[in-house]
């Protein structure tokens, strides 16, 4: 039998599309392999989102293509870029056997088999049906759970409505079932993701939306943390806030892209809110209770001066974010703000970066400060051993972005909760001993 090993690249939304394709591939002929040098089928699914992106595709299709002088076979790109470039990369690339888009994973059987009767395939026409049926590339004790796909924002700087398309929610009934069968696996954290969370519903239902959804997955047993992210500012209710705080099971925790705070920029970007906004939501948010706030910033926008970069920085030392990723101004053809005149020399732009991550970092080590002493509840993943440490993540982290707890104790069983003492504090991670 063929062995077919994938390659996944992008977004937590991405890794969910390769873990259907996986689940379609399961059944089928072919065996899944996680050593691409022994695949005679190599998928890469792809992301387009950024330049950098791009170029991170690019260059893993062209290490692929040389593995075709050893035991590879056939080469699919699969996801954004295909979605995005597919007539371009057909000429640019006649080495890869087989270019498909965003959504057209169910047919990954079907194409595999065209390709070894001598043809190619090339196709990035929507056309998947909603499966719920995956295999897990997260540890097992956590995975992602995609609740929508495409989005209605149009923010100037975004690519991804003419990628992915309009704002489509998955209806509840698939997205309860998809979470029950986590569930079954022995997931004990589901992630919500989406390109704009917050939005759930709105689409499809009159009087059922995120809050509601949310209410419903915490019903499933075994999963014991379902944690919110990408929920887009202007979309956070009192009711979604009331219901973080009162159910145990879904974390305090929010990721809110703000992607800038001044007004002037805000406006170019054609978001939904003002830095009035912005300031009163925060305040809001910590009044309800504690709960841990991460966002992203885009700096260098196109005329950003440097009084409004300042500005941001005054923001983030008042307000003090848990959390915060930062991205210099990427220029994407197709998008309003590509065209915009005063776009932001690369220097000037890496030079704010590094200014905004130096004022996070103290943002971070100061309010990291209120844990110490306290007890936390400790998601355990694995062993650091150079450190010679446990670590895990609280309700306050998500995987892979966000800070990390690194604990002592005699004995741990990954994908178990564990009550730590926070006895120190390691600039943005915590240190404790299981208690």
């Amino acid at each position: 039998m063929k062995k077919i090993g994938i390659i996944s690249l992008g977004c937590d939304k991405n890794r969910i599309d390769t873990e259907k394709m996986l689940g379609y591939l399961k059944d089928s002929d072919y065996v899944i392999t996680d050593d691409i040098q022994d695949a005679e089928i190599i998928i890469i699914n792809t992301c387009a989102f950024i330049e950098k992106a791009r170029k991170e595709s690019i260059d893993t299709i062209l290490d692929t293509v040389s593995l075709k002088d050893q035991k590879c076979e056939k080469i699919i790109v699969s996801g954004c870029l295909s979605q995005k470039y597919l007539n371009d990369l057909t000429k640019e690339l006649p080495e890869v056997d087989a270019f498909i888009g965003t959504s057209n994973y169910s047919d990954i059987v079907k194409i595999i088999d065209k390709l070894y009767n001598g043809e190619h395939y090339y196709n990035n026409i929507p056309k998947d049906s909603d499966s719920t049926e995956r295999i897990l590339t997260t540890p097992r004790h956590y995975a992602y759970l995609k609740i929508a796909d495409g989005c209605d924002n149009r923010c100037t700087f975004c690519a991804i409505p003419n990628i992915r398309g309009k704002y489509q929610s998955r209806t509840k009934e698939n997205i309860l079932k998809e979470a029950q069968n986590l569930a079954d696996m022995g997931v004990k954290e589901i992630l919500l993701v989406a390109q704009d969370t917050g939005r759930y519903g709105t689409d499809l239902y009159k009087d059922y939306n995120i809050t509601s959804l949310l209410y419903d997955l915490t019903k499933i047993d075994g999963v014991e943390w379902i944690r919110l992210l990408y929920c887009y500012p202007e979309t956070i209710t009192d009711e979604l806030l009331d219901l973080m705080i009162k159910e145990p099971k879904i974390c305090n925790y929010l990721d809110i892209p703000l992607q800038h705070i001044d007004d002037v920029i805000l406006k170019r970007m054609n978001r939904h809110i003002t830095e009035d906004g912005v300031k009163e939501l925060i305040k809001k948010i910590r009044s309800k209770g504690d709960i841990s706030i991460r966002s992203s910033f885009i700096l260098g926008f196109p005329q950003e001066s440097d009084e409004q970069f300042d500005n941001l920085l005054k923001f983030l030392k008042e307000y003090k974010l848990d959390n915060v990723g930062f991205f210099t101004y990427s220029q994407e053809a197709g998008t309003p703000a590509s065209k915009m005149s005063g776009q932001i020399p690369t220097k000037i732009k890496n030079q704010r970066l590094k200014a905004a991550a130096a004022v996070q970092q103290k943002v971070v080590l100061r309010n990291n400060n209120k844990y110490l002493n306290k007890t936390l509840k400790v998601l355990y993943e694995g062993i650091d051993y150079k450190k010679n440490l446990f670590y895990g993540r609280t309700q306050y982290n998500a995987p892979d972005v966000d800070t990390t707890v690194y604990f002592s104790g005699k004995y741990a069983d990954i994908g178990n909760f564990y009550d730590v003492k926070i006895t120190d504090i390691l600039t943005y991670d915590l240190k404790g001993e299981i208690q």
